[in-house]
């Protein structure tokens, strides 16, 4: 009965978050490959000129054939100068979500993502989230897109919360507990120059926490990839291209293209800290001069033999394991094992939540009502 009593008060304390709380950073306690404090420093002790220049663009919510139309004509068929496929990120909620075109990202080689089932309102759902909230929210969605995309369940490796709303230790520890490696919605808006590079929460971490709760305890496993702010033309930060509120006109492709050179070479001028484009992709459906003018600089990063236009997680396992540039060139390139896609329409799939029909495209099998949180596979 004592061990009984034990294991219940472990596991109590484990779900409840009753973690130690995260010291400051000794660097010569905190090595690679498994531990970095927060730091602006490059990875490796690596000068500017000999470290890669990482270029990240992520797109947040549902795949659906409207934006894979984007995604198709603004990514498809490019490489970097090393030879390898260009990389982007795509963090996924599950409503609305086209299977079919998760599975044909994924097999172009492109990081598939999690972005929470539900992405429900209001913002302090996700602020008051509880471990267990965050297992059906996070670890489900792995269960869900594995199944429906038929992508392998392993390769889900990053998580952005929705609205950007951190959660306090809740996400990290499940992180931890279930081996997802990194999270990508911490903004930040003061390490810009130089940028706060990828770090681990076995310490106390420096950044600032703009949309609290942020992490306090000791979570040693997940990474935490910085968002770092673009500065709009008035110098205001916006972790979103898209939230930036003082920008070129929108029909202005030249302007714009000169807007996110600047932004970029704070980076590449500088510790060459990662370079995001985060955005949702509605933003250039709406706005075709700003969609030729990302097309124009991506053909400029693909062109350069210093910068690489990666998945996320490969900006972590550089990190883990820093080499300079002219190493990283002879690396062998990544290949993604394809996946078959059997496409199948579902429906009317009716939903427990809020008793509505949908339809789904799946590549596997339909399910028996329309999956949610607490029943991913809707069964």
């Amino acid at each position: 009965m004592k061990i009984l009593l034990l294991f219940i008060v472990i596991v109590v304390n484990v779900v409840t978050g009753d973690l130690p709380l995260a010291l400051s950073c000794e660097a010569e306690k905190c090595e690679l490959p498994e531990c970095r404090c927060s730091s602006t420093s490059i990875p490796g002790g690596l000068a500017a000129k000999e470290t890669p220049q990482f270029f990240t663009i992520t797109f947040d919510d549902a795949i659906n054939v409207m934006n894979l139309v984007t995604y198709r004509d603004i990514l498809y068929n490019r490489h970097n100068t090393n030879g390898c496929r260009a990389g982007a990120t795509f963090y996924i909620n599950h409503e609305y979500t086209n299977y079919n075109a998760v599975n044909e990202l994924y097999n172009e080689g492109f990081e598939i993502a999690l972005h929470t089932i539900s992405h429900r309102t209001p913002q302090t759902y996700w602020a008051e989230a509880t471990y267990d909230t965050m297992v059906q929210e996070l670890v489900d969605q792995r269960v869900l897109m594995a199944h429906f995309a038929n992508i392998p369940y392993d390769e889900m490796k990053g998580v952005r919360m929705p609205f950007l709303q951190m959660t306090g230790n809740s996400s990290f520890q499940v992180m931890a507990d279930f081996g997802i490696i990194y999270d990508a919605t911490w903004p930040t808006v003061t390490s810009l120059s130089p940028g706060l590079w990828p770090y681990t929460l076995h310490y106390a971490s420096t950044q600032e926490c703009v949309i609290p709760p942020c992490p306090t305890a000791s979570i040693p496993g997940p990474w935490v990839m910085p968002m770092i702010s673009w500065l709009d033309q008035n110098g205001i930060p916006c972790p979103m291209v898209d939230s930036c509120f003082f920008v070129p006109k929108l029909d202005n492709e030249d302007e714009w293209y000169d807007f996110i050179l600047i932004n970029f070479e704070r980076h590449y001028l500088g510790n060459r800290a990662p370079f995001g484009f985060y955005i949702h992709e509605w933003y250039l459906r709406f706005n075709p001069a700003v969609k030729r003018a990302l097309a124009r600089f991506m053909d400029l990063i693909n062109s350069l033999n210093d910068v690489f236009m990666v998945n996320s997680i490969e900006v972590i396992e550089w990190v883990k394991n820093p080499m300079p540039i002219d190493e990283y060139r002879r690396k062998p390139c990544k290949v993604t094992k394809k996946t078959n896609c059997t496409r199948l329409t579902c429906g009317p799939l009716r939903s427990d939540h809020n008793n509505l029909d949908y339809w789904m495209e799946s590549c596997t099998s339909c399910p028996r009502t329309y999956p949610w949180v607490g029943n991913p596979l809707g069964q």
